[in-house]
């Protein structure tokens, strides 16, 4: 590999996880108002996490994502539909955000949640084909995903 295609590599690595962070950026910027207001009055279990966990969490998965697709796109060839469906995936947790905290309607948000669950395991099995360690890298985040799907259904039915 010449040291203008390693370089080139980080690169895109480094865009990939920019862009990631981005978007947990922007999904936490857009609900922090919605947190420290309506989503702090409403009814929720109580094995909700506490307000501090989910920036961590959502920090290391953004990562892991990134890294997931990078390895995936370092495959070359035939990537598209699994960048493709990574990338939707994205759009769909963004705005699963904007639909829970923005529009305060955990039950739009739900139904967007199912969308987005799919995306997620469907990327993670297209990454599964094309690099095993980036589809392993996925396995986090559809536990998340599920466990927020769950969440997500019992703040509805409580609200």
């Amino acid at each position: 590999m010449s040291k203008a295609n390693a370089k080139n590599q980080w690169r895109v690595l480094g865009g990939l996880i920019l862009l990631c962070l981005a978007v947990g950026g922007i999904g936490g910027a857009a609900s922090s108002g919605a947190i420290d207001g309506w989503y702090r009055m409403i009814a929720k279990p109580s094995w909700t996490p506490p307000d501090w966990v989910f920036g961590p969490v959502w920090t290391v998965l953004y990562i892991m994502m990134a890294v997931a697709a990078w390895l995936v796109w370092k495959t070359g060839d035939r990537v598209r539909p699994a960048m493709v469906l990574f990338f939707v995936q994205l759009v769909l947790n963004l705005a699963w955000t904007f639909l829970f905290f923005n529009a305060q309607s955990p039950g739009l948000a739900l139904v967007e949640i199912v969308f987005l669950w799919l995306f997620v395991a469907a990327t993670m099995l297209a990454f599964f084909g094309r690099h095993s360690t980036a589809g392993w890298l996925f396995v986090p985040y559809l536990a998340w995903v599920s466990f927020a799907g769950i969440l997500n259904a019992a703040i509805w039915m409580m609200n």
